[in-house]
């Protein structure tokens, strides 16, 4: 079992298994979502994400026709993203976990815009877009 919550701590949730691969995205609505050079995600079964506390505190924003960023409305904490065509799963914004996980990122996405100011300094795989 797995916690996570946002900054102030009005939302709550649990993880009952492990999130899928992490993947460090650069693109540029990531950027701007978290304010540094990339957002750090895993993808998480929506069967296994349980809301513990805070529904009433979650806001979200359309990025992009069809993502939907959920947030804390009280903090601002980016928690995860949502997809209506792929309900059964969300990404999760690692950094919002409480508990410590074994899993390292796999992989770097969206390279090609990443910030300019940004370096690269790992051996993980580096994608221009979404492999």
């Amino acid at each position: 079992m797995f916690e996570g919550s946002c900054l102030c701590g009005a939302v709550r949730y649990a993880l009952s298994a492990e999130p899928g691969p992490i993947i460090k995205c650069h693109c540029r609505k990531c950027r701007k979502a978290s304010g540094t050079a990339f957002a750090t995600n895993a993808l998480v079964e929506r069967k296994d994400f349980t809301l513990q506390a805070g529904q009433e505190a979650l806001a979200e924003y359309e990025s992009t026709p069809g993502v939907f960023r959920v947030f804390c409305r009280h903090c601002a904490s980016p928690l995860y993203s949502r997809r209506p065509h792929e309900p059964e799963r969300i990404r999760l914004r690692i950094g919002t976990l409480d508990t410590p996980i074994a899993a390292r990122p796999t992989a770097h996405i969206f390279v090609e815009s990443k910030a300019e100011w940004d370096e690269i300094c790992d051996d993980l795989p580096q994608y221009a877009q979404r492999p």
